[in-house]
């Protein structure tokens, strides 16, 4: 799932390059690659996942 973003004319390259890092977190490419980025055990998983849900209600 690749992001493309095309130079439009008369476009800036700042104005490009925000239209494709928008297009990036709309993919949810960044996220997915730092899920990856280690390995982690199911038991820990559940439990990060309990202390965000808790701290997530205050």
């Amino acid at each position: 799932m690749a992001v493309k973003t095309v130079v439009r004319e008369g476009e800036t390259v700042d104005d490009a390059l925000r239209r494709f890092k928008r297009g990036v977190n709309k993919s949810g490419i960044l996220y997915e690659t730092r899920k990856r980025e280690a390995f982690l055990k199911p038991a820990l998983l559940r439990k990060m996942k309990s202390k965000f849900t808790r701290r997530k209600k205050w």
